[in-house]
């Protein structure tokens, strides 16, 4: 998975989007306040369509109105606008496809100044997008890959709303759990991940583990100009894919695991690359 997975571009002549603190906005008056919240709100370099021909399966989604604006479109948000959430639905559905056999997760997990009708908007726009590859909420431990072949589905939506009740597709937020560290410290981010898998619910829901750090009010201030990736990310990358190459899937093991920057290393083979043991396992049994 990737963490802010549509956050490759981002607009800086846009206003800063409804996320962000007041003393944010009015900062962000100064252009050259803008490019520096451009360092460290990309998270990614990779459009959808690079993520998914890497092996990216899971996308981390956050979105929002663009208040002041007519209509009711939505985009992507990461303390500045991203692209129109129906281009990067289309862009994904191009990719499936293509690809009939491949399973994606869509995790709509935060939303700013959106109200009820933004949401039938969107909840609209994800039907449209992609029509009967839309997987219906049904027992976790059902879903298996020959599940979704058999049933021609290829898309399971996460909606962290309470509309998500009243359509079969929209599966509840509580069922793909992501727990966040908030630490710069990548010991305290490995501790973290490991408690997180050890409390993991045995059934019933998805898990992702989030191997990011996340800058503070005090990093960005002393290393400005550098941006998220040279800061944090660049420098702890190696530890943090060692501690993925350590893991084992299955219950009360890893299910999901995402990352900033997801080209730098060998993210996304190396996870894939668990899946071995499973079958391991199964000859073994």
């Amino acid at each position: 998975g990737s963490h802010d997975s549509f956050s490759y571009w981002v607009d800086e002549k846009s206003p800063v989007g409804p996320d962000q603190a007041t003393a944010i906005k009015r900062l962000a008056r100064i252009s050259l306040v803008k490019k520096i919240m451009k360092k460290w709100s990309v998270t990614q370099n990779l459009t959808f369509k690079e993520q998914l021909e890497g092996g990216i399966r899971y996308f981390d989604l956050r979105v929002s109105s663009k208040p002041g604006e007519m209509g009711q479109e939505i985009y992507f948000i990461h303390g500045l606008f991203g692209i129109k959430v129906c281009d990067g639905l289309k862009e994904i559905n191009t990719f499936l496809e293509q690809h009939p056999k491949e399973v994606i997760f869509l995790d709509f997990n935060h939303f700013y100044a959106m109200d009820d009708s933004h949401h039938f908007y969107l909840i609209n726009r994800i039907r449209l997008a992609f029509g009967s590859k839309l997987c219906a909420v049904e027992c976790v431990e059902y879903v298996t890959l020959q599940y979704m072949w058999e049933k021609k589905h290829q898309v399971l939506i996460f909606y962290h709303y309470p509309l998500y009740q009243e359509y079969s597709f929209l599966w509840p937020g509580k069922k793909m759990p992501a727990p966040w560290a908030n630490t710069t410290n990548v010991h305290k981010l490995l501790q973290f991940l490991e408690t997180t898998l050890e409390e993991r619910s045995r059934y019933g829901t998805f898990h992702v583990s989030q191997a990011i750090l996340t800058p503070r009010v005090k990093t960005i201030a002393r290393h400005l100009v550098r941006g998220l990736k040279n800061t944090l990310v660049h420098r702890n990358l190696p530890m943090i894919l060692n501690w993925v190459k350590a893991q084992k899937p299955g219950v009360m093991g890893v299910n999901i695991i995402t990352s900033d920057f997801v080209e730098l290393v060998d993210f996304a083979a190396t996870v894939i690359a668990l899946n071995n043991l499973l079958l391991e396992d199964d000859e073994s049994s």
